[in-house]
């Protein structure tokens, strides 16, 4: 009898034990999260809004960026000037076919900021993650001589020559999936275009860049005013 008292002890330990891991094992949240929109605005025109002309983006280019390349080639020979870009956790880069990713810092930085504020806004109103996808990056003559093959509107003394410019899409965003595996709410490419639109607008004005709607490339065609 006097055993079977001294081993009560290690049972209520043992059941102690087992109730706080237990207690301590959360069940995942594995139902659907639905956005909560608020707040959404978005610019009164996307044209009017966003409509430096080509001049702006050029006469800036010219004067911060890098000199015009002629090939690919050519550009691995500035790599100490330019700044790689690659997918990362705010912004994914499509599969460029007429361009290669890079540019100088200060567009490389802008990017960032592009991805971490269009990020922080979509969760201050209340919706779930996504990324904006990079459509175009820096463009050398035989890129550019391609690409005026397909598009004839295309033009011969872009912006993207100078390791400045970059086009971000306002058709096509990136979803980015819960960790957990949670399954979240698909939020529209109209309500994220307005969203972004707003970032857009507010850099904008802070005169951190020149942007241009373009409506048939589907795309916000931007252009950092940063030194370096």
């Amino acid at each position: 009898m006097q055993q079977v008292y001294s081993k009560l002890p290690l049972l209520f330990l043992a059941i102690i034990i087992t109730s706080t891991s237990l207690a301590g094992c959360k069940k995942k949240d594995m139902s659907l999260k639905l956005n909560e929109p608020r707040n959404i605005k978005g610019v009164i025109s996307y044209r009017r809004t966003f409509g430096d002309l080509n001049e702006a983006h050029l006469n800036i280019a010219q004067a911060i960026g890098i000199a015009p390349i002629a090939s690919r080639k050519d550009a691995e020979n500035m790599k100490e000037k330019l700044h790689h870009i690659e997918t990362n956790d705010l912004y994914k880069v499509d599969s460029l076919t007429h361009s290669i990713p890079y540019l100088i810092p200060s567009a490389a930085q802008l990017l960032d900021t592009i991805g971490s504020n269009f990020l922080d806004s979509l969760t201050a109103k209340g919706l779930n993650p996504n990324k904006v996808i990079v459509t175009s990056v820096l463009r050398t003559q035989d890129d550019v001589k391609r690409l005026r093959r397909r598009n004839g509107n295309a033009s011969a003394n872009s912006t993207h020559f100078y390791g400045t410019t970059f086009d971000v899409s306002w058709k096509r965003f990136q979803k980015i999936e819960d960790e957990d595996g949670r399954p979240l709410q698909d939020v529209s490419a109209d309500t994220l275009k307005l969203v972004l639109s707003e970032v857009l607008r507010d850099l904008r004005k802070a005169e951190k860049c020149y942007i241009k709607y373009e409506l048939k490339q589907g795309c916000f065609h931007i252009t950092t005013r940063g030194k370096g």
